[in-house]
């Protein structure tokens, strides 16, 4: 869960830090005072797509950081722990519906002890992926971080380690999950309502696994397709291969070559030098005239020494190592100079080989231009020209094998694909009734909610049995061989239709939240954030839409941003946001209300004026919901 959040300087953030309660988190205030700007920058912080305006003007750089605990969520039957605030509020010292709600909150913050299972299996989950990455929790703790850059440029981090987006997604993923405005939207796109489906059923493993199958089929049919046209293409294609394969071969290539070559030619080259440098050593060790200049030979100073250390030797034994020493290197000696003058010998002008090994550099380097930057590049691409030329070639045999791993490919797919059509028709109709039920407590009680899951027949697709019909062939793709789509009938004697072309977009909110009730049991995210998920909802739809958000504090954590004050006055933490001008620029302020300040925000947002009648509607609402709480908790607990 997120235990706190700090932002800096990240759009009209000036610096704000919060601590967040275990249960429900609600942020109220003006429009345009903020409140939506937090929830984009935890979007950041959670790996989402951020730009450079997002950077508070005159600032160089934006930060948002998190610190979350990992560790499985309390029971919400250990941490909600009302007094009977308002029936017995003076038998626990309270005189006022504000010295009552203070008790109640300061019990809200004690000690917990048990953990959800669902939600433990999570941290199973998220252990195992941070120790994938070497990220140590400290305490049962990570800390998230994003630097957003006035460049554009972002970084990510965890516990203080720079990682990359992806990583940081990854991890994120475990823990928050945000449903904004725009989550309509995708109730109202068909094509996302299989995953909807697909989430309440738990297939979302097998759907990996088909999508990974049904990739490489679609990978095994493009080569199948490429193999079965243009044969006049492909027939010019391995001509051209042939002849590059012909020149590599033809040149009889050797790793090194080029190396040898090289110092072979420098010698050549280099001749008359060599002979030169030759006669200068030798005649330095052995003794010559060299033009005008006569060398005493080396050799003869070194025997005249070592005479005198003879001599030394007989008088003082204990020089007898250095008179060792210098006969060896007189020996040494006589041996280089034979050596020198034998390879002087042996030099010869040869201008013929220098002509042949030029021609030879050069046409490596042309093959070199054509194929590759050395020889053994060079080579390989021969490797890879004839491995393309064998497919080519053994076209008849490639074809029926690649049509005998299509067939299997589709017998695969289609066992899997009807594997996950029956479980998703066998969970539409328990969706359905879910839903239903959801919608009944929103306020359309009449409505009748539709999962209907059809097939599109395909000569080229994959097998299945739908409904006991002979077996058929289906379009497949990642998703499988169903097309799923919503429908509702919001009132008795009309037909289902698609959401589009009937839904409110109070009925689309309360939709949503309905599904996202109903799959928040099957979600193991901690934290749930709802950004103005009310939209389009009043009156007594509001009250149970503050109870369904509460409702989900059983295995999460719940932040949301309302403008409806039957929500707020169900927070367990209220936050109001508001705008200010300090120095000529505009900063976002959020404070936590005590119990007095929220029965006033509350009553603000009821009216907009705050009078004594709204005060005390105000404390009314509040004093239904924790009653309201109290009474859920309890048939929690028991």
């Amino acid at each position: 869960m997120l235990l706190e959040l700090s932002i800096k300087d990240f759009a009209i953030i000036d610096s704000l830090h919060l601590r967040l309660n275990r249960l429900f988190n609600v942020f109220t205030g003006e429009t345009g005072a903020g409140k939506s700007i937090i929830i984009d920058a935890v979007n950041a912080l959670l790996g989402g797509k951020i730009g450079a305006e997002f950077v508070r003007s005159g600032c160089d750089r934006a930060t948002v950081e998190g610190v979350f605990s990992i560790q499985a969520l309390p029971s919400v039957s250990n941490e909600w722990q009302p007094l009977e605030v308002f029936a017995h509020a003076s038998n626990n010292g309270a005189s006022t519906i504000f010295d009552a709600l203070e008790q109640a909150e300061t019990r809200s913050t004690q000690p917990l002890q048990a953990a959800d299972p669902e939600s433990a299996d999570a941290s199973v989950a998220l252990a195992a992926l941070l120790l994938e990455y070497d990220i140590t929790p400290d305490d049962g703790q990570i800390i998230l971080s994003r630097d957003i850059f006035r460049s554009g440029r972002t970084v990510a981090r965890i516990n203080g380690r720079a990682l990359s987006q992806q990583v940081l997604q990854q991890v994120a993923s475990w823990l928050v999950d945000i449903h904004g405005q725009s989550e309509h939207m995708s109730l109202l796109r068909p094509e996302q309502h299989i995953n909807f489906l697909d989430r309440y059923a738990e297939l979302l493993p097998q759907r990996e696994e088909l999508g990974r199958k049904v990739g490489e089929w679609r990978n095994a049919r493009k080569t199948l397709q490429s193999l079965q046209q243009n044969v006049q293409e492909q027939e010019r294609r391995a001509e051209f291969l042939r002849f590059e394969i012909e020149e590599i071969e033809k040149a009889n290539l050797r790793p090194g070559e080029v190396e040898e070559l090289e110092e072979e030619r420098k010698v050549l080259s280099n001749a008359e030098r060599l002979r030169e440098l030759c006669t200068l050593t030798y005649g330095s060790i052995k003794g010559a005239d060299i033009g005008d200049e006569e060398f005493k030979p080396a050799l003869d100073q070194l025997r005249v020494a070592q005479r005198s250390l003879s001599e030394l030797v007989r008088l003082d034994k204990s020089m007898e190592e250095f008179s060792e020493t210098l006969s060896e290197a007189i020996y040494q000696l006589e041996d280089v100079a034979a050596s020198v003058s034998s390879y002087e010998a042996d030099i010869e002008d040869n201008p013929r080989r220098l002509a042949d090994i030029e021609d030879r550099v050069d046409q490596i380097a042309k093959l070199r231009r054509k194929y590759g930057h050395s020889i053994e590049e060079i080579l390989q691409r021969a490797i890879d020209d004839q491995a393309e030329l064998d497919t080519i070639t053994n076209r008849d045999e490639l074809v029926a094998q690649l049509q005998q791993q299509d067939g299997q490919f589709r017998s695969e797919i289609g066992a899997l694909a009807q594997q996950i059509s029956t479980r998703r028709t066998e969970t539409a109709q328990h969706l359905a009734t879910a839903m239903e039920e959801q919608l009944n407590d929103l306020n359309m009680r009449r409505a009748r909610f539709q999962v209907e899951i059809q097939q599109v027949p395909d000569e080229e697709g994959v097998p299945g049995r739908i409904n006991d019909q002979p077996v058929q062939t289906y379009a497949c793709d990642q998703t499988g061989i169903d097309r799923v789509q919503f429908l509702i009938a919001p009132n008795p004697g009309e037909p289902f239709k698609p959401l589009t072309k009937i839904a409110s977009g109070g009925e689309t909110s309360r939709l949503m939240l309905a599904l996202k009730t109903i799959l928040a049991d099957a979600d193991a995210t901690p934290t749930l954030i709802f950004d103005e998920i009310d939209s389009g909802i009043s009156g007594r739809s509001g009250q149970v839409v503050g109870e369904k958000l509460w409702q989900l504090t059983g295995n999460h954590q719940v932040i949301c941003v309302t403008h409806l004050p039957q929500i707020a006055a169900f927070a367990d933490t209220h936050y109001n946001v508001n705008k200010q001008i300090l120095d000529d620029r505009t900063i976002t302020i959020v404070n936590e209300l005590r119990p007095e300040q929220r029965v006033r925000e509350i009553a603000h947002i009821m009216g907009g004026s705050v009078s004594e009648f709204s005060l005390k509607s105000a404390e009314e609402m509040l004093a239904r919901s924790y009653l309201w709480k109290e009474n859920r908790t309890r048939n929690i607990a028991n």
